[in-house]
Formats: structure tokens, sequence, C-alpha cells
């Protein structure tokens, strides 16, 4: 049954009589929902097969509420959830509106989103795991537990290692207080494949999988130029061609992380600005203020380093 919180969600909590219809888009819009997945759009570049399945998922729990409305027995969908793909995706993001959604539509009480790491689940020595994996799902009851980088609970080559108390601790949450709690598993593919198949009770328990792609290089400039449009930066047209140059050499590297590069880059590119600018000295419009220059990117040690070889389709089909 849908409590009164969760009715007033969805608008009025009044059962309709039997064959009485119902307004899926009046409910879709009182649910705030709409804005919510707006927001996401112009909050994220790219991600488009992320954000249809954030569609669907949405779209789904809607329907359950309104089947339980006109007094269809619905059970409950299965919320827990695997984000996979590399770092700087925006599957913490995408983990931040998730938890909004689920509270606008009545699925969670509180809607907040806690993040954690094995550092915050597993102890160090004898009865020190539980009560660090009780303090988190404390935090997080109402809400969403987004575990990043979840493989690191387990370390089956380790003996004496203490993952294993809190992956049964959490296998005991995701069962019994899935009413009130949805738990995402985060992290690189392959290593949640491994862990996934390592750790059935994960797999069992979790319906949905959202893999993140990589970014485009052309997606990665699009969030470098938003980035800098939030922060009252910009580029010109040099810097701006600095800086793709820059992500052609940045993109093959190690370690690389997609918008989190992006970040530290731009971040790197300020410095050096705000350097230049001190060590010239004199008077300063608002523009130059504003304005990344193209030797404030072309600093970078990767200039220094020869370019990463061109693909060539011709040489390829030979």
């Amino acid at each position: 049954m849908t409590s009164p919180a969760q009715a007033e969600a969805l608008g009025t909590p009044t059962v309709p009589a039997p064959d009485a219809p119902v307004d899926v888009s009046a409910t879709y819009a009182e649910s705030n929902v709409p804005a919510l997945l707006d927001e996401l759009d112009s909050e994220l570049v790219g991600l488009k097969p992320v954000k249809e399945r954030v569609r669907e998922i949405a779209s789904l729990l809607l329907i359950a509420r309104l089947r339980e409305r006109v007094g269809l027995e619905t059970e409950r969908p299965t919320l827990h959830m695997s984000f996979t793909g590399r770092a700087g995706t925006g599957k913490t993001t995408v983990a931040m509106r998730m938890a909004r959604i689920l509270h606008h539509l009545g699925y969670v009480r509180k809607g907040h989103l806690v993040v954690a790491t094995r550092d915050d689940l597993v102890g160090q020595y004898v009865g020190h795991t539980a009560p660090k994996t009780k303090e988190v799902l404390k935090k997080a009851m109402g809400g969403v537990l987004f575990i990043d980088e979840a493989y690191y609970l387990y370390r089956p080559e380790n003996e004496r290692d203490y993952g294993q108390e809190a992956i049964e601790m959490l296998l005991t949450v995701m069962e019994n207080n899935r009413d009130d709690i949805v738990v995402v598993l985060a992290g690189y593919k392959e290593r949640m494949e491994t862990f996934f198949h390592s750790n059935p009770g994960f797999h069992s328990r979790v319906a949905h999988h959202l893999d993140f792609p990589d970014y485009s290089a052309d997606e990665l400039m699009a969030i470098a130029e938003l980035m800098l449009e939030h922060q009252h930066y910009r580029f010109d047209d040099e810097s701006r061609q600095a800086f793709r140059e820059y992500l052609e050499r940045r993109i093959p590297q190690p370690h690389f992380a997609n918008a989190r590069s992006v970040r530290n880059a731009l971040d790197r590119a300020k410095l050096r600005q705000a350097s230049r600018l001190v060590r010239e000295g004199g008077l300063v419009t608002t523009d130059e203020l504003a304005r990344i220059d193209a030797s404030d990117v072309r600093q970078s040690r990767l200039f220094n380093e020869p370019p990463p070889p061109t693909h060539d389709p011709a040489t390829a089909r030979a």
C-alpha cells in the first residue's frame, strides 16, 4: 500500500472507481520528475543510453504507483542498481538525481545520497567492521547508498580481510530493508562483472545495470566549456584549439578519467592564468580576468611529449 507521504507525492490519494481512467500526464507532472530529468539533461553532456535508461526506470516506478492507486496488486519493483564505467563518466551525479526521483515518486523517505568506499565500511581489526558498516547504513536509510569501486570489498586473497563481513551485512539490508534504502554498486565494468560472479548474492538483488560510456573528444570539449561557463571563465579561439589538442594527447594516456581529468586540466590552466596575470602586473580588464589564453594550456608537459600516433584507415586496411 502507498503511504500518505507517497500518495501526496503523486497528487490526490483518492482511489478511483473501477475502470475510471487515471491521468498519467498529470501525475507525471505533479511528481516533479520531468524537471529532475531536464536537470540531468542540462547538467550532463552526452550519456544518451544512461539518460534513456533513467527515464525508463522512472516510467516503471510511476506506472507501479498508478497501478496501486487503481487497486491492481503490484509487487514493489527491485530498485538496487549497478553503475559501471570509468572514472569521471557521471555515475555519482546520476545517482544523486536518481535519489531525488525515487523520493518524488515515494520510493524513499528522504531522497539523499550517501557515498561510501571500502574504507568507510571495512575495519582493520576484529570487531571494527560491523559498527562502521552499521553507521554508514544508518546514514543512508531513507535514501540511496552509493558504493564506489564496490569490488574492493571482496579480497579473497587475504584470509584475514574483513570485507566479507561488510558484504554479508549489506546483503541482509538490501533484502530486509529494501523498502527504505536503495544500494547502487559502482565501478569499472570488468571488475564489477568479476565481483558479481564471486558474490552472486549481490547479482540476484540488483535489477538495473547501467553502463556509462567514455566521453568522446567533442563531448569532453563541451564539458570543458560548460565547466568554464559555470566558473565565469572562457576560452578564446586559440585556447579552445589548444585545449582540444591537449585532450587528443591526454585521452590515450594512462589513468585518464573523462570529466574528472578535464576538471583537473582546467584547474591547472586557471593556475597558470593567475600566475601570468600577477607576473605581468598592471591594469587588467574583466575580459582578461575571465579569459584562458592558449599559453595557459600549452604549458602542460603533454605538449613537450611526442603527439600520439594518428590512425590511418588506409594503412589499417593494407
